[in-house]
């Protein structure tokens, strides 16, 4: 019996519906309230756009989208299309709005002045992003040649390291007079000092606000504009300069900000300002409240001090890239290595994409986890994770000892901020910090092979307080103390790959013998796609191959083997 299909099929599953028979209706990417053209034309800025690309003079453009805007991607292509179109192109045949109508009218003179009439502009739409939504995926946007990005929706605006970027926030409506009566019930003190601040996409909404304010005799009142500097007082935003070069007068004030900030951004403000006032744009049992909800970080921030003290006794970290967009990424790599290696620990380097629970739980070796990547997706919520997930900032605090380690209370997502601590050397740290561009420094190499190697790879175990168990690890690779044979210099050597030795020697890392190598090599039973399939070098051997089987088909939950029915 042939069925026939009513709707594309579904690509995702919702978790509800795993276990349950039957097609699933795809409801994740419909659009709630269909925008008109003018709609449209106003919310993702077009004429903005189009007047940018053509003054940068952009000939390959990436459209990027988060996934709650794909369902206008296909028409915000098309609108742009038609304003960036070659003067040839009589645009009046469209039938469109007159809004939409002038605005390409405007767009098509501009061409005629500054455009090449004979070069088109390529626009392509990035369906899906290498890592986060909100930072500019310079990955996917180098697969089509792209010379810049457009980036679409609220964004963490971090420094992008190759790509130019133009951020389109999207406008969102606001009613201001909610806001204007939801302010009033929380601050009944008009003389407070108030940092007033929204999301990106309500940051057109905050100078009206403030002025009608200061109408109502509200007169110490901070505005806030949006500026491209995670590592600011206030991340992202510029405040006045009595403000935001006094951390006392900071520290004074009051925020109040519009729609429900990210994670981060709450727990590095909550040491920062007096008092986080959060006016929910979503409503809450069909109505917006009319007192603004006041955040409080204490439970969060306790449960990451915990996390930190959890792994203060871990011997094997594992460092995770969540970028390859954000500037300097890589030189955080580096310092992040080396206060690991100075602190007598192992790490290894992961690029695993988006992370997800069931990825970094490949390596149970792995005791810690620590993430490099924008001040946003730094922090994980790891309570699903096989281990713990923190960030550089909490890094610094769980290689510290037990004695030196001083919880403040302050947190801080950006790891910018880190690295020029580092370099000012205004942080106390027990190693010196990364200097040389091989990742390394001559203090901590010297401290290195200057290690006595007379308990081989143990070292004693450290007994955990929090546990009431003894911790054993084992040191970093050494190079001093091993047989000749198995060893190069490392010196003249700058890779890092694992090299096979002859039968009887251990493999070698960076001309170092490496017992872990080893073991991967011969006691671990998966060691990658297509470890299973492995052919002998040695020719010797016999060839392992085998006949070409057909394999399962259908869905995980009900596999079909030939004519053997589901399993």
């Amino acid at each position: 019996m042939a069925v026939e299909l009513g709707a594309p099929p579904v690509l995702s599953t919702p978790d509800s519906h795993m276990l349950s028979d039957g097609p699933v209706a795809a409801t994740a990417l419909k659009a709630e309230n269909k925008l008109s053209d003018a709609e449209l034309f106003t919310r993702y800025e077009i004429q903005k756009t189009v007047n940018e690309i053509r003054q940068r003079k952009w000939r390959r453009v990436a459209l990027q989208f988060p996934d709650e805007m794909l369902p206008d991607s296909a028409r915000v292509f098309q609108l742009l299309a038609r304003g960036l179109r070659p003067p040839q192109v009589d645009i009046r045949q469209h039938r469109i709005s007159p809004e939409v109508q002038e605005a390409e009218m405007s767009a098509h003179f501009n061409h005629l002045n500054t455009g090449d009439p004979t070069e088109p502009i390529k626009l392509t739409i990035l369906a899906d992003t290498s890592y986060g939504a909100c930072c500019v995926d310079e990955i996917a946007a180098e697969h089509v040649d792209a010379d810049a990005v457009v980036h679409y929706g609220r964004a963490c605006l971090s420094p992008t390291a190759r790509l130019p970027a133009l951020y389109v926030f999207t406008q969102r409506q606001l009613d201001l007079s909610k806001v204007v009566e939801c302010f009033k019930e929380t601050f009944s003190d008009k003389s407070s000092q108030i940092i007033v601040m929204a999301d990106v996409t309500y940051a057109d909404h905050v100078p009206v606000l403030c002025q009608a304010l200061a109408g109502d005799g509200y007169s110490s009142l901070v505005t806030t504009s949006i500026t491209h500097d995670p590592s600011s007082p206030i991340p992202n935003r510029l405040l006045a300069d009595t403000i935001g070069s006094d951390p006392g007068s900071l520290k004074a004030s009051e925020l109040f900000h519009i729609s429900e900030p990210p994670t981060s951004l709450l727990l590095t403000l909550s040491s920062r300002v007096a008092a986080i006032h959060i006016y929910p744009t979503m409503q809450i049992n069909g109505s917006t409240p009319r007192k603004s909800l006041r955040a409080s970080t204490s439970l969060l921030l306790r449960r990451r001090y915990a996390l930190i003290t959890s792994l203060t006794t871990v011997s094997i970290w594992g460092i995770l890239i969540n970028t390859l967009s954000v500037k300097h990424y890589l030189h955080m790599v580096d310092h992040v290595r080396d206060r690991i290696a100075a602190a007598g620990k192992k790490s290894y380097l992961f690029v695993v994409g988006k992370l997800n629970a069931a990825k970094i739980a490949n390596f149970s070796e792995i005791g810690g986890w620590v993430v490099i990547g924008c001040w946003e997706s730094s922090l994980v919520d790891s309570k699903d994770f096989y281990k713990p997930v923190i960030t550089p900032f909490e890094l610094q605090l769980a290689l510290k000892k037990d004695e030196e380690r001083l919880w403040t209370g302050q947190w801080r997502g950006d790891f910018q901020g880190a690295l020029d601590q580092a370099m000012t050397g205004s942080e106390q740290t027990n190693a010196p910090v990364n200097g040389a561009e091989d990742g390394r420094t001559e203090d901590l190499d010297n401290d290195l092979e200057g290690n006595d190697d007379t308990e081989g790879e143990s070292v004693p175990p450290d007994f955990d307080l929090r546990t009431g168990r003894y911790v054993s690890g084992t040191r970093p690779l050494q190079g001093r103390g091993r047989p000749a044979t198995t060893l190069q210099s490392s010196r003249g050597s700058q890779s890092g790959a694992v090299a096979r030795r002859p039968k009887g020697d251990l493999l070698a890392a960076d001309g170092v013998a490496s017992p872990g190598a080893e073991y991967l090599r011969t006691r671990r039973t998966w060691q990658g796609l297509g470890s299973d399939f492995e052919v002998a070098h040695d020719e010797a051997d016999e060839d392992h191959s085998s006949a070409i089987e057909e394999g399962r088909t259908g869905i995980a939950r009900g596999y079909t083997i030939e004519n053997r029915g589901r399993t």
